[in-house]
């Protein structure tokens, strides 16, 4: 078998280069919101770039966009080495990233809590995306740091489950993610960005934005919804 390509596309980190900087990116993404950019992408022919619909934020109104730095990680009894490999998944964490966290659809374990909050905000990480539990939730919220997750509970990873790699391609429901692509996450969900066409996306997200202004002045104005749609407007 001739393998080359595939092994070459599942090792990539993405880091095609925008016309702005990466935080500036990240910021005016935030200023738009999922259902918005997930009309953009289904324009494009992108319909399967959403999260797991169970994957919902601690609070409601939290809203994170930003890199996708990946994680990978399965149930594991075994404890050898892994607060070492840990630690040095942190300090591999650039500024302006999301953890996205794929934990082979864990049920048990708490992949995020108080202190990875702590030392991934220290590397300049703007929130987390968990596809997993989290536990000290009222420390987390306490630090103002955007995580969306499926479950809370007590249980630790350690000696239930254990990290396999990280920046790596990876798997989230119906959806490849890649490290260098871009996630929104807010209250409708989170969906991801791939990186060679985000900013295309997010310059016609903002234009549906401003167009939705306008869409809602009409039907402010008394117009019927015929008349809103015979205008350009829609529902």
């Amino acid at each position: 078998m001739n393998l080359e390509d595939l092994t070459k596309e599942r090792g990539q980190i993405k880091t095609e280069s925008f016309p702005i900087s990466e935080k500036e990116l990240c910021d005016r993404y935030e200023q738009v919101t999922t259902p918005m950019v997930n009309d953009v992408l289904r324009e494009m022919r992108y319909l399967y770039q959403t999260l797991p619909t169970n994957i919902l934020p601690l609070r409601e109104e939290m809203k994170v966009a930003g890199v996708v730095f990946t994680i990978k990680g399965s149930k594991n009894l075994s404890l050898e080495n892994e607060m070492v490999e840990r630690a040095k998944m942190l300090e591999a964490i650039p500024n302006d990233s999301v953890c996205v966290w794929d934990t082979s659809e864990d049920d048990e374990s708490a992949q995020w809590g108080e202190i990875m909050t702590m030392a991934a905000r220290k590397q300049g990480c703007r929130g987390a995306i968990v596809d997993g539990g989290v536990r000290d939730t009222n420390k987390v919220l306490e630090q103002k740091f955007p995580v969306f997750c499926k479950y809370r509970t007590s249980n630790g990873m350690l000696g239930r489950f254990r990290t396999i790699g990280y920046q790596m391609p990876i798997t989230m429901g119906k959806v490849m993610v890649y490290p260098g692509d871009i996630v929104l996450a807010d209250i409708d969900g989170c969906i991801v960005i791939p990186r060679e066409i985000a900013y295309e996306v997010l310059i016609r997200s903002e234009e549906i934005r401003d167009n939705e202004i306008e869409i809602k002045k009409m039907v402010n104005s008394g117009m019927t919804p015929t008349q809103v749609v015979d205008n350009g407007g829609y529902f």
